[in-house]
């Protein structure tokens, strides 16, 4: 798991950039390290976030931005009927199903990074409430919009790992290191 990016390749922004979102996804994955499947879906503070619940979420909606990207419709419609479901793991979902299909979204979003003809190349935003009518944004918008989207759940999911058992990423990482 990355926990430093190191500088890119003169004039590799495509590298750096993933390099930058790979090394979030990393925080993700570190506070999961040794957890049982109960402690990775409590809840231990006044949220209603669980380390279970954020990871699934960062997948669905990493996945969903790489498909609107191409042109697809995301793997999971969300709708208010089901948003809730975005931050629970349900019947039949479990921490290890959701990294391994967080590694495929993983590897597809580089490939489609890697194989746009331009950053700069555009995709319009769905026809959401909460985005202008409209408006397209490029390529280069989306990584960092899931580079902000993925370092701002990192962080939560460190005050969860933290609430649960007192571990902070340094020690996890020494953990995982050793053994």
């Amino acid at each position: 798991m990355v926990t430093h990016v190191r500088a890119e390749a003169q004039g590799d922004e495509r590298g750096a950039l993933l390099s930058f979102l790979a090394e979030q996804r990393g925080g993700i994955r570190r506070a999961l390290l040794g957890l049982t499947p109960e402690q990775a879906a409590s809840r231990p503070s006044a949220s209603e976030l669980s380390l279970g619940g954020l990871l699934k979420h960062v997948a669905e909606v990493e996945q969903g931005w790489v498909a609107r990207a191409k042109g697809e419709p995301p793997a999971v419609k969300r709708d208010e009927s089901n948003w809730h479901e975005c931050f629970l793991l349900v019947a039949g979902e479990s921490v290890e199903q959701q990294l391994a299909y967080w590694e495929r979204v993983a590897t597809d979003t580089e490939s489609y990074v890697r194989s746009v003809p331009s950053l700069d190349d555009t995709f319009p935003l769905p026809n959401d409430p909460w985005f202008p009518p409209d408006e397209a944004v490029s390529v280069r918008w989306l990584v960092l919009h899931l580079i902000r989207e993925t370092a701002r759940h990192a962080g939560h999911a460190d005050i969860v790992r933290e609430s649960l058992d007192g571990k902070t990423a340094f020690e996890l990482v020494a953990q995982a290191q050793a053994g």
